[in-house]
């Protein structure tokens, strides 16, 4: 599945760990490591299907091709990849996720092979900008996910709403909402974090940068339109952060009944199937903002260390694993939305109930991946929660947005 859940500042401040001893020692890689005919995979595991699945497909290329291909499934990615780059021993072929992408690959740690994958057009626009560094495709998306408008059917039935005609609009979204807010149950929970205002402000017609990635676009009227949606239904109660009605994901918000509608990604699915395997649910697109359409996607991709002593068997095992083939396998084994556009068709027609999710990657935006921009996120965070508590106003953190937003952009 895709990795670790986004926006949390104990991860910018690991990410900044990892960018400092990157950049530090990303240019020592002028040798390649002596190959010694095996290579090693490291990935980030959601759980024990995905570890089989991927093992599964490791022995496979690894009968295939002649090379012994060893998986590591990694209990801290960040952590353990941070020690095999300082030690001058990382793994050949790595997950990557956006928020360290561009970090890695100007510290100069990742290997770019993207001009080596003949059909890279065919993986999402969307995923492609997110490993693309100084015009470059350095990695192939191996899954991906958009947010989605998630809804317990039963609690729409037994409010007299009608499942199938869910919200179109933000308008909708707010009466709906406030139809569905009764006591003890909030009509919609969010998490609180910059990945969620973001999708909002899509909806409005904005976004965090532009769409070079080379001009902050924060402190805008249609940034101020979103957070004043948000803000103005967090107030009216209508609307709740998920850490504010007593729930840790937006998964267990829902399947609790704290509320009838959450946004979050494709993830809660597995969640809903573990802990809340009876829950009525339905997940559809967002509802359109005044901007229009607007979604968030995540995604991991494969990395290749430029340290790997072996590049081009480990571009054939990448290739291999990024196949339509292949990510079918992932698909089945455990819910991992292909990131090629070919798949869109089959996907679609297989996991019917995770439509929403895969569709919004056709007009989404991936996450912010501009190196030191993730501190900068993480106080745009911070800001949200003074908003939710009344301490902080749309107005005032979009401007320190801005701010810390042009500084960092000015470090480049």
């Amino acid at each position: 599945m895709i990795g670790n859940r986004p926006g949390t500042a104990a991860g910018a401040a690991t990410a900044a760990l990892a960018l400092g001893l990157l950049t530090a020692c990303g240019g020592g890689y002028d040798e390649e490591a002596a190959s010694d005919g095996e290579l090693t995979v490291m990935f980030g595991s959601s759980g024990e299907a995905e570890t089989a699945a991927v093992q599964a497909a490791l022995e496979a290329w690894s009968a295939e091709s002649g090379t012994e291909a060893t998986g590591i499934p990694a209990q801290d990615l960040v952590q353990q990849l941070r020690q095999g780059f300082a030690g001058g021993n990382p793994p050949d072929v790595f997950y990557v996720s956006p928020d360290l992408f561009q970090q890695y690959a100007q510290g100069g740690s990742l290997y770019p092979y993207g001009e080596r994958i003949e059909d890279a057009d065919d993986f999402y626009p969307a995923l492609r900008a997110s490993y693309t560094y100084e015009d470059e495709l350095y990695c192939l998306p191996k899954d991906q996910s958009a947010h989605a408008l998630v809804i317990n059917t039963a609690m729409w039935e037994d409010a007299g709403l009608d499942p199938d005609e869910p919200p179109a609009t933000w308008e909708e979204l707010q009466d709906a909402a406030a139809e569905l807010t009764e006591d003890g149950r909030v009509g919609l929970a969010m998490g609180g974090d910059y990945n969620i205002a973001g999708t909002f402000m899509q909806e409005a017609g904005g976004w965090f940068l532009d769409d070079d990635g080379t001009e902050v676009t924060a402190d805008t009227p249609e940034n101020r339109e979103a957070l004043d949606y948000i803000a103005g239904n967090l107030d009216a109660g209508n609307f709740a952060y998920v850490n504010d009605i007593d729930a840790q994901s937006g998964s267990e918000a829902l399947g609790s009944e704290k509320a009838a509608m959450i946004v979050d990604g494709g993830w809660v699915t597995g969640a809903f199937d573990n802990d809340f395997p009876d829950l009525e649910w339905k997940a559809v697109e967002m509802p359109e903002g005044p901007g229009g359409q607007g979604t968030t996607v995540f995604s991991n991709c494969w990395g290749i260390a430029e340290a790997s002593g072996d590049k081009d068997a480990a571009v054939d095992l990448v290739t291999f694993l990024a196949g339509a083939e292949q990510q079918q396998r992932f698909a089945e084994g455990f819910g991992a939305a292909p990131s090629r556009q070919s798949l869109a068709d089959w996907t679609a027609e297989e996991f019917p109930e995770k439509a929403a999710f895969n569709a919004g990657v056709v007009y989404a935006r991936g996450q912010v991946a501009v190196p030191g921009f993730d501190s900068v996120l993480a106080e745009f965070t911070t800001g949200l929660e003074g908003v939710a508590a009344g301490s902080a106003t749309p107005e005032q953190i979009l401007g320190q947005l801005q701010k810390n937003g042009e500084e960092a952009l000015a470090q480049e």
